[in-house]
């Protein structure tokens, strides 16, 4: 078989940039190594920026995300027992938009089975092959048979786990990471949101999050020790931890119920420089990872596609590989600034295990002066919406 492009992992980045791919004419093969229904099964957030929303629009799949999405106008911090909000919509006219990562993905496997474009799930034993060639080519196992494709480019939207990354020498590739003292312990129940907004809470015994789906089904998050346990954690305990952590009016308001959803998630901040090599180019999680406290996952990797696929546009419709050239120092410099404001996000909510009382004096400080400060609260808004592509 041969392709023009062979997209590497059937997630959002995947299929997205499969989406965007095929309405410009342009010819790819889709590996997932899961099921469908397995990939569909995944938790995970869903605050969008408007330059994914804008990404899913041109990819012809933005009618039931613009029908069934909420618009978050704002934030709440919480510090202790004190909340204060940061409105983006006043503040730089802009909001997010809240729709789950689980709903892009169906949107777009929607799309692609329409388009009777390619898609090969339960690919076993993916290998790439002369990547940094001229002639590039995959091959893989399905249903116990070798097969091989021919392409050329191959992109890279497998995950932190996948083999595009494990594919470029190590010689080659930088890495740098950062992982954190703690987890989140994350519920989903089929309960009313707290509040309408997010609500970010910093307490003396750790971090919450207060989160939602949609009118009926929230999703709440606690700070945990990376030695726990899902079983360690009753509902009953999750939803007292939670409630303490939240200032009173808000824990009062809390409507609990049997979570239908319960994880614990290591929080990291990883970076492999660089994003291309030779004809292979990476995607999302595949070249680097954020903590999920200021919502970049999704987003960043939103933002590679969107490098890759203006750099494949201009390969296939102008014969001009600069756009391709110049993929890695553009997407790096995206991801590298929303690293940062992850990094900053987790750093002033949390607590860490080794925090001084003047580190816990700073870390109220940094608080307190976002509170006050309508400077510091549009830079906090400016990077929570997205800094432009």
């Amino acid at each position: 078989m041969r392709t023009q492009v062979v997209i590497v992992g059937g997630g959002p980045s995947g299929m997205l940039l499969g989406q965007l791919l095929h309405r410009k004419g342009i010819d790819t093969v889709v590996l997932e190594r899961r099921t469908r229904e397995h990939v569909l099964s995944r938790i995970r957030a869903g605050i969008l920026e408007q330059g994914l929303v804008a990404l899913m629009g041109e990819a012809g799949v933005g009618d039931r995300l613009k029908a069934e999405s909420y618009l978050h106008e704002g934030t709440l911090i919480a510090h202790n027992d004190q909340m204060f909000g940061i409105n983006f919509q006043n503040l730089i006219g802009q909001s997010v938009v809240l729709y789950g990562q689980t709903e892009v993905t169906r949107d777009l496997y929607d799309a692609r089975e329409k388009a009777g474009a390619e898609i090969v799930f339960e690919a076993e034993d993916v290998s790439l092959h002369d990547a940094d060639s001229d002639a590039p080519f995959v091959t893989y196992r399905k249903d116990g048979e070798a097969r091989r494709i021919d392409c050329d480019f191959i992109a890279g939207c497998d995950g932190f786990h996948g083999v595009s990354r494990r594919s470029i020498p190590a010689a080659v590739r930088t890495e740098y990471e950062k992982v954190y003292p703690f987890g989140w312990l994350g519920i989903l129940s089929e309960t009313p949101p707290v509040n309408d907004e997010l609500i970010y809470a910093n307490s003396k015994d750790g971090f919450a999050l207060c989160s939602m789906r949609n009118a009926s089904l929230s999703r709440y998050y606690v700070q945990c020790s990376l030695g726990d346990d899902v079983g360690d954690w009753s509902d009953t305990r999750f939803w007292d931890t939670l409630r303490h952590r939240l200032p009173d009016e808000v824990g009062e308001a809390l409507v609990t119920g049997p979570s239908i959803e319960k994880s614990i998630a290591p929080l990291r901040s990883f970076v492999s420089e660089p994003m291309r090599w030779g004809r292979l180019f990476l995607c999302g999680d595949a070249a680097h990872i954020v903590p999920p406290t200021g919502a970049k996952g999704l987003n960043t990797a939103a933002s590679d596609v969107h490098y890759l696929y203006q750099g494949l546009l201009q390969f296939y419709q102008e014969k001009d590989s600069e756009g391709l050239d110049r993929y890695s120092e553009k997407a790096l410099a995206r991801v590298w600034k929303a690293e940062r404001f992850s990094w900053w996000m987790t750093s002033i909510l949390h607590r860490f295990p080794d925090q001084s009382p003047f580190d816990l004096r700073m870390q109220a400080a940094e608080l307190a002066f976002l509170r006050d400060s309508e400077d510091a609260q549009r830079v906090m808004a400016a990077n929570y919406v997205g800094l432009p592509y």
